[in-house]
């Protein structure tokens, strides 16, 4: 049996590393464990940054090898879903769009199950993380107008909200294409301390957080 992961920067394994004061990769990310504990070889095409509209870039290029895959894990939204704050700080009196459009994403998101499917290879979603919206909306203020994007948020609980419709979206395509699902969001939040379980910046599992993701992993998938 052998895996693929196409994701983003979750699935790929990247944490801010506090002590260092920069992004890396995390050697016990939870495709590591989860290979590792399962002794199953995994193919992991996530990217950093990546969105649904990269992500079916990737798969093109290489879908011709998919077929060698039992699985594909496919874990999208967190990127797709974020603003360029850095537009929002200048002109929060105007409408700014995410990278991807919720209806963009939805239909991208949709193609990339499908043609994972058409490629041979059994396709699983992931759910997104939750985020910790105070310590996120700190990081992506970073030497930007707080004020103003706060104006433009209407209040920091936004910024959760707005994310967890993405995450519902990923419950609506797995129901209506009947792809299975692990919710890893729901284990982070049963968690009544989660954000010790997110990194510095608010969005990306710290260490701790991809242990418990692998441990849904090993006790639902396969």
């Amino acid at each position: 049996m052998q895996i693929c992961v196409l994701g983003d920067s979750v699935a790929k394994g990247v944490i801010y590393d506090e002590a260092r004061n920069k992004y890396t990769f995390l050697k016990n990310s939870f495709i590591n464990l989860f290979s590792s504990v399962r002794q199953i070889p995994v193919k992991n095409l996530a990217r950093f940054g990546c969105t649904t509209t990269k992500g079916r870039e990737i798969l093109e290029k290489h879908k011709t090898q998919l077929s060698l895959y039992d699985y594909t894990i496919l874990e999208f939204g967190g990127n797709d879903c974020n603003y360029n704050w850095e537009e929002i700080s200048r002109t929060p009196e105007k409408d700014h769009m995410p990278a991807v459009p919720s209806s963009v994403f939805k239909d991208t998101y949709t193609t990339i199950l499908k043609q994972v499917r058409a490629c041979g290879s059994q396709p699983i979603l992931l759910s997104l993380p939750p985020l910790n919206p105070q310590r996120f909306f700190d990081w992506v203020c970073k030497g930007l107008n707080k004020e103003n994007i706060l104006n433009w948020l209407g209040d920091i609980d936004y910024i959760y909200r707005w994310h967890e419709a993405y995450n519902l979206m990923v419950f609506q395509l797995a129901q209506e294409q009947n792809a299975p699902l692990i919710d890893i969001r729901r284990i982070f939040l049963e968690n009544r301390h989660y954000g010790e379980l997110l990194c510095l910046d608010g969005m990306h599992p710290n260490e701790k957080g991809h242990a418990l993701i692998n441990s849904a992993l090993v006790d639902l998938m396969i």
